[in-house]
C-alpha cells in the first residue's frame, strides 16, 4: 500500500524537558492527544533531517502499559519523516542494554545498521494504567542521547507548531517476528520485527566464558536464584541461565513480562525485590528452606541489578568494585587488561581504593549513564558503576543488568574451578569480605525523601550551599552533634569537566568530605514523574580490618545523625523517615 503524510496542527506542551533518562511521565500524560507525537516530533527535528531520512531506527521497550501503543506511534510517525526502516523486538520487547547491543551489533538481512533508537521505558518505576511511562533517545554508539540533542529536543517541545504522521499506515503486527514494507512518498518503508533475545544473548557469549559458569550452575553444590520482577529480564532470563547456562527453571522467579510488572515496583533493592529477598534469607521472617547461595534480580527495562549472597546484600558500590577487581582474571573479555574504571559521583569510594592499588585510570562523573559512554567511546574506561544499582562495561553504552549477574557468575565460577566437588564453596559473602580485608570497607547507606514538594527541596539544597561557606562553622556543628565523627576538609558543589569534549556539567550534587575518606552527599533526584526527589548519600570509610565486620547501620549511626541535623532534613521536608533506604 501506499501511504500519504499528513502535517497535523498542535501547541505545546509544559515540562517536556528530558532528565538523566529520558522524559518520564504518569500515563495519564502519554495518553493526552499529540503528548508523545509532540516529543517524537521534536526528537526527529533535533536530530536533523540528514540524520532521519533514510535512516534505520530501533522502536522497543520494557513492554510496560502504552508501549504497544506508542510504538505503532512511532511508527507511523518515523515513516512520515522519511526514515527507511523501524526495527521493533518481538511483542516490543528490548531490554536497555539489549537496545544498545542491537544498534552496536545486529546487521539487517539487507546490511543495514542502525542509526538510533527510541526506548519506551521508565526503568525500575511502576507500570499500569496509573504508574509512568517513559520514552529516551539513544545515539549510533548505542548510548543515550548527550545533553547537546536532549536540549534541543527540550528547546523543540516549546515551540513545535505541527507534526508529521503517516495517518493512513495500518497497525503492524509486532508479535510474530517478520518484515513488512510500505511505499511512500519516499520510497520503500520497512518494519521488522526480530527475535528480542539473539543478538544480546550472542553478545554475552562473547564476553563470558558460558562453560565454565554453566559448570557452576550445574554443580550439585551451587544453588542459584534470579528475579526478573516480571521486567523485561524474563524474556533474556531463561534463555541465557535456563538454556544456555543449565539453571533449574524454578531457580527463575517472576520472569514473566507484564505491562503491569505484576503490581509490582520493579525495583531491585531490598524494599520492592520482596520475593527474592525473603528466598535468600534476608527477609523479616526467617524461612524453613536453606537459601540459595546466590541470587539476583534486575529491573523494569533489565538495566539495573542486585546481587544477594546466602543471607548477605551486595552493595551496588562494592559490586563494581569487586568486579573491577577480579575483571581480568574472571573475564575472558578482559583478558588483556582494564583501560579504565569511572563511578558516578554519590557512589562509594571503594572503586578509587581499587584503582588505586591496581594502577588503573580512574573517573568520577555525574549521574548519567552518558557520561561513561563518552569514556569508553574514547578507549579511557573498561568498567564502570553507580550506587543505584547500575553496573556495566564498555561493551554497549548502558548499564546492564544480566551482565553484572553473569560478571559475578562468573568471579564465582572463578574461584571456585577447583573446588566444585568439595564441600564447601567460596561463597559471596566470603569474596565481598576478603575484598573488604584487602581494600577497607566503605560502610554505605542512601535514603530517598520521595515526592518532597520542590520548593521545599530546593530550599534544603540551597541551605546546605550556603553552610559550605564557612567549613569551621560546619566542623562546630558537626561536633555538637557528635563528637567522635572526623572532620570535614572540603565542601562543594560538584561540577565535571568531560575529559574527552571539554563539555562542564553544573550543579551535579552537594558533598562534604571528611578528613577520614569518609563523606556525605546530597543530591536532587530527576528519575521520579511526581514532586522532588531527596537522596541523601552516606558513606564511613574503615580500613581497618578488625573494624570491618561491623553492622553497617552501626557503623554508619554517627554519620547519618550528622547528616540527618546537619541538613535539617525535618524542619524543611516534613518527613521524619525517607521514603526509602537502601
Amino acid at each position: 500500500m501506499v501511504f500519504k503524510v499528513s502535517r497535523v496542527e498542535t501547541t505545546p506542551f509544559e515540562g517536556q524537558k528530558p532528565g538523566t533518562s529520558g522524559l518520564r511521565k504518569k500515563v495519564k500524560v502519554f495518553v493526552q492527544p499529540h503528548y508523545l507525537h509532540n516529543f517524537v516530533q521534536s526528537t526527529f527535528n533535533a536530530l536533523g533531517a540528514d540524520i532521519v531520512r533514510g535512516a534505520t531506527l530501533v522502536v522497543s521497550g520494557d513492554g510496560r502499559y502504552f508501549s504497544k501503543d506508542a510504538v505503532q506511534i512511532i511508527i507511523k510517525m518515523a515513516a512520515a519523516n522519511g526514515v527507511r526502516r523501524i526495527w521493533v523486538g518481538q511483542n516490543s520487547l528490548l531490554s536497555t542494554p539489549a537496545v544498545s547491543a542491537v544498534i552496536r551489533e545486529r546487521v539487517g538481512a539487507d546490511d543495514s545498521k542502525a542509526n538510533g533508537a527510541f526506548i519506551l521505558t521508565a526503568s525500575h518505576n511502576p507500570g499500569g494504567p496509573n504508574e509512568d511511562f517513559g520514552i529516551k533517545y539513544n545515539m549510533e554508539n548505542g548510548g543515550p542521547a548527550p545533553e547537546g540533542i536532549t536540549d534541543k529536543i527540550y528547546a523543540n517541545t516549546t515551540t513545535i507548531n505541527e507534526y508529521l504522521i503517516a495517518e493512513g499506515l495500518p497497525d503492524v503486527d509486532i508479535s510474530a517476528i517478520g518484515l513488512t514494507s510500505f511505499t511512500g512518498p519516499e520510497g520503500q518503508f520497512d518494519v521488522d520485527v526480530f527475535d528480542s533475545a539473539s543478538d544480546y544473548v550472542k553478545l554475552m557469549k562473547s564476553i563470558f566464558d558460558f562453560e565454565s559458569i554453566k559448570k557452576l550452575l550445574t554443580s550439585p553444590n551451587f544453588t542459584f536464584c534470579y528475579d526478573a520482577l516480571h521486567g523485561v529480564g524474563g524474556a533474556y532470563a531463561k534463555r541465557i541461565f535456563a538454556e544456555e547456562l543449565g539453571a533449574q527453571e524454578s531457580s527463575l522467579l517472576n520472569c514473566v513480562p507484564k505491562e503491569d510488572f505484576g503490581g509490582g515496583h520493579p525495583d531491585p533493592n531490598l524494599t520492592y525485590a520482596k520475593e527474592l529477598v525473603a528466598r535468600m534469607g534476608l527477609g523479616k521472617t526467617k524461612g524453613d528452606q536453606e537459601p540459595p547461595e546466590f541470587g539476583a534480580a534486575s529491573d523494569g527495562d533489565a538495566d539495573r541489578n542486585m546481587v544477594l549472597g546466602k543471607r548477605f546484600f551486595v552493595t551496588p558500590s562494592d559490586s563494581v568494585a569487586i568486579i573491577a577487581a577480579n575483571a581480568v582474571q574472571a573475564i575472558p573479555y578482559f583478558s588483556g587488561g582494564l583501560k579504565g574504571v569511572a563511578r558516578s559521583m554519590p557512589t562509594s569510594a571503594a572503586l578509587d581504593v581499587v584503582a588505586k592499588n591496581l594502577n588503573l585510570k580512574f573517573f568520577e562523573v555525574p549521574t548519567g549513564w552518558k557520561f561513561f559512554g563518552n569514556l569508553m567511546d574514547a578507549g579511557m574506561c573498561s568498567v564502570c558503576g553507580e550506587e543505584s544499582f547500575g553496573t556495566g562495561s564498555d561493551h554497549i553504552r548502558e548499564k546492564d543488568g544480566i551482565w553484572a549477574v553473569l560478571a559475578w557468575l562468573s568471579i564465582l565460577a572463578y574461584k571456585n574451578k577447583d573446588n566444585l566437588g568439595g564441600e564447601k564453596l567460596v561463597s559471596v559473602e566470603d569474596i565481598v569480605r576478603q575484598h573488604w580485608s584487602t581494600y577497607g570497607r566503605h560502610y554505605y547507606t542512601r535514603y530517598d525523601y520521595e515526592n518532597v514538594d520542590a520548593g521545599a527541596a530546593k530550599e534544603l539544597m540551597a541551605y546546605l550551599i550556603k553552610l559550605q561557606s564557612s567549613l569551621d562553622e560546619v566542623n562546630n556543628i558537626i561536633k555538637g552533634i557528635h563528637s567522635d565523627v572526623s572532620t570535614v576538609v572540603n565542601a562543594d558543589e560538584f561540577e565535571y569537566k568531560d575529559p574527552v569534549d571539554g563539555s562542564i556539567s553544573k550543579h551535579q550534587g552537594i558533598r562534604y568530605l571528611f578528613e577520614d575518606g569518609s563523606r556525605l552527599v546530597f543530591r536532587l533526584s530527576g528519575t521520579g514523574s511526581e514532586g522532588a526527589t531527596i537522596r541523601l548519600y552516606i558513606e564511613q570509610y574503615e580500613k581497618d580490618p578488625s573494624k570491618v565486620g561491623r553492622e553497617s547501620s552501626e557503623a554508619l549511626s554517627p554519620l547519618v545523625e550528622v547528616a540527618l541535623k546537619l541538613s535539617k532534613m525535618q524542619e524543611f521536608t516534613g518527613r521524619s523517615t525517607p521514603t526509602v533506604i537502601t
